[in-house]
């Protein structure tokens, strides 16, 4: 379920708070196929099933790149910001990818706000945003990304 913060005033007051999870989402090969194809990205532990079976992984694993691209469709589940005219992503500050996304699991993301601040027309915040896969004990990537909201 979606946090959801009615303006850009009501998002300062969440300074600090977790804002909630995205909702399970599987990733599957054909993702990960259509990653490579339009990263150019065909390392073998991504695309090349069988030859993954006997590699470090025990199977392909999505790009980590993918895992980070699933933000916009992952933040939409996690926070909805009423009010605003327009979004958009404005870069990362840190990003780590610690650990596999095999083809298959399940994927969510966690949203903290770390900090919001007036820019012209808006504000610009930062989230540090941790993707799990399910079962695992340690996050598969966390980032520390910044947005911009437009009144």
């Amino acid at each position: 379920m979606a946090t959801v913060v009615n303006g850009l005033d009501e998002l300062k007051t969440k300074v600090g708070e977790h804002l909630g999870y995205s909702e399970w989402h599987t990733v599957s090969q054909e993702q990960v196929n259509l990653f490579a194809d339009a990263t150019g990205d065909h390392q073998w532990i991504h695309i090349d099933v069988e030859r993954a079976k006997a590699g470090p992984f025990g199977g392909p694993i999505a790009h980590g790149y993918l895992t980070l691209s699933l933000t916009p469709m992952l933040m939409a589940e996690a926070l909805q910001i009423k009010g605003v005219a327009m979004g958009v992503n404005y870069g990362a500050n840190k990003v780590r990818f610690m650990s596999p996304v095999p083809v298959g699991a399940n994927v969510r993301m966690g949203a903290k706000l770390l900090s919001v601040d007036d820019v012209a027309g808006g504000v610009q915040y930062v989230l540090e945003l941790t993707y799990e896969v399910e079962g695992a004990s340690k996050p598969s990537c966390v980032a520390e990304c910044i947005f911009r909201a437009y009144a």
